[in-house]
């Protein structure tokens, strides 16, 4: 199956439910309106948005792998929550990046080199628009979304 990322909005109840009872996070990625699914393709978008295989650097760093460690391992370790302010800041920042300068930041040959998972990126530009692209949007979506209800937002690498 191999590393996954899924993300959830959390509302500011569910938030207040999961800072109370944090070794529950990991029932509430059950699929549905509130989830992201980005499959594999998580690596290769936090490579485009930062520059890096794993820093959170810039607007958008935070959006895959940032936030604070919460609640137990769930495979490649705890899950990770972003605060609504922080959020609201990832969503920003994807105001300030098109699909251009993500597209131009789009190096297959780097992307190998730099071990950025799943490995196949040797496909090239076919990756970037049949793949990579359609879960940016979706990811960025999901980001607007949840700033605009102002929501908390769960991260897991499983």
């Amino acid at each position: 199956m191999g590393m996954v990322f899924t993300a959830r909005r959390l509302s500011g109840g569910e938030l207040a439910s999961v800072l109370a009872a944090p070794d529950t996070v990991g029932t509430l990625f059950q699929g549905g309106p509130d989830e992201l699914d980005l499959d594999k393709a998580w690596h290769g978008l936090h490579y485009l948005l930062t520059g890096t295989a794993y820093e959170v650097v810039g607007d958008t760093g935070p959006a895959i792998i940032g936030g604070d460690p919460i609640g137990p391992d769930l495979g490649m370790g705890p899950a990770r929550l972003l605060m609504p302010d922080a959020v609201r800041a990832v969503a920003a920042g994807f105001d300030a990046v098109d699909d251009a300068t993500l597209r131009a930041r789009f190096d297959p040959a780097a992307m190998s080199e730099a071990g950025i998972y799943p490995h196949i990126w040797d496909d090239g530009d076919d990756e970037f628009d049949g793949y990579l692209l359609p879960n940016l949007t979706a990811l960025r979506d999901f980001y607007r979304d949840a700033a605009a209800r102002g929501d908390a937002v769960l991260l897991a690498v499983t």
